[in-house]
């Protein structure tokens, strides 16, 4: 359970850290595009402003300045490429102008424009060009500007952002790989003593149990049958058989030593079951049958397994529908190998099988004290498979209820 533990204590604070890491990448890969983008947009307008150039010198001062939007200097004239194109409202003429940009020349900055205009769009991006189309009262302005610099520059702090994620996700797997167990520690701890307690009391309590036990068979011997001692009687017998399985669910929490590690033939243990449980399922007045692939084989606790398949059996026996059909099936699932077990309840409330696996839950208390249940059965079933690397889930059906082991290969 402490390795599960530890499992569950990695996966979940790794899954957060991923989490957190891509919605800040993208929030600084989104940010940074978004003001190239707005940056090209605010040249694009100030070349547009004026009619396809920048200010003079003398209207920009020599230290940075605010304009538009964004700083410009003395040197953003000579820093910037860029084309403009002005069409005739009919579409006869266009004029195209070049002089900013020596990767274009006239003919291929009119193909552009086509594109351009093809798009329908009033502004974007043709490759690595930002464009703005303006119409006017005399024809159609558009400006392109050669945005090549800074759209390497949104590559480049995308792979710096997404390699800096890798590398912290790594460093910090390390780091929590060797200080999860300090951090599951206390519980740990807590979950030994909490086990220890609970053996010690209940074999504190098998002793005055024992006494009280052999007093009213003395008092029954001298008094003769009387309802009280019956009754004081079943209630020790009860008793015991709660602190017995007290026992035997604190022991199945414990890891599974690896001298108790063998192969197990499943497929037998379930026949052996099944077997066991038809006399019982026909004498209250129902049906079992099984579908059981042969030789399947898992490495475990050959006891703990046959203990499981009692426990499941014995839980769908008692609360089976009169004259309702129980049914369990074994093959192999993928890496694994599936035990399920099933039976109709159709007085079983769907929101209560989660609580099922609880310590002395028990969806319906009157059945449960008539069969001789004390609310454990299932808690110490899931404990047998979580021992086993398992998994052991319930859930509903029709009218009934369907109980799923699965164990890894």
């Amino acid at each position: 359970m402490i390795r599960s533990l530890r499992r569950r204590f990695l996966v979940i604070a790794m899954l957060s850290l991923a989490g957190t890491l891509f919605l800040l990448c993208l929030a600084i890969n989104l940010g940074y595009r978004l003001v190239s983008t707005h940056r090209a947009d605010t040249v694009i307008g100030t070349l547009h402003q004026n009619a396809g150039s920048f200010p003079s010198p003398e209207e920009v001062p020599p230290d940075p300045g605010a304009h538009s939007g964004f700083l410009l200097t003395q040197e953003t004239p000579f820093e910037t490429r860029y084309f403009t194109v002005h069409l005739s409202s009919d579409g006869t003429q266009m004029d195209v102008n070049a002089d900013h940009i020596a990767a274009l020349d006239p003919d291929m900055v009119a193909d552009r424009v086509e594109e351009i205009l093809d798009s329908g769009k009033a502004s974007g991006y043709l490759g690595y060009y930002r464009y703005g189309v303006f119409e006017e009262e005399d024809g159609i302005t558009i400006i392109g500007l050669d945005c090549f610099l800074q759209l390497q520059a949104v590559g480049s702090v995308l792979r710096i952002t997404v390699l800096a994620s890798l590398a912290c996700i790594a460093i910090v797997f390390v780091l929590l790989v060797l200080l999860s167990r300090r951090a599951v520690r206390p519980f740990a701890e807590n979950l030994e003593k909490q086990r220890q307690f609970v053996t010690d009391a209940s074999h504190e309590l098998k002793t005055p149990l024992a006494i009280i036990s052999a007093n009213t068979g003395l008092l029954e011997a001298t008094l003769g049958d009387n309802r009280w001692l019956a009754s004081t009687q079943a209630q020790i017998t009860r008793l015991d058989r709660l602190i017995h399985h007290l026992i035997e669910l604190a022991r199945t929490e414990e890891a599974l030593p690896d001298e108790e590690l063998e192969p197990v033939d499943l497929s037998q243990l379930a026949e052996d079951a099944v077997q066991d449980f038809q006399p019982l399922a026909e004498a209250a007045g129902k049906t079992l049958d099984a579908a059981i692939q042969p030789g399947l084989v898992i490495r475990g606790s050959g006891g703990n397994l046959a203990r499981l398949c009692g426990l499941l059996l014995d839980n769908s026996v008692k609360y089976c529908d009169p004259g309702g059909h129980i049914r369990l099936a074994l093959s192999r699932r993928g890496r694994g190998v599936q035990l399920t077990l099933s039976n109709p309840c159709a007085s079983l409330d769907p929101s209560v099988i989660p609580k099922l696996f609880d310590r002395f839950y028990r969806a319906d208390n009157s059945r449960a004290r008539d069969s001789g249940g004390c609310g454990i059965g299932l808690s110490t079933a899931r404990a047998i498979v979580q021992r086993h690397r398992g998994k052991l889930t319930a859930r509903g059906m029709d009218g009934g209820i369907q109980f799923t082991a699965f164990f890894p290969l």
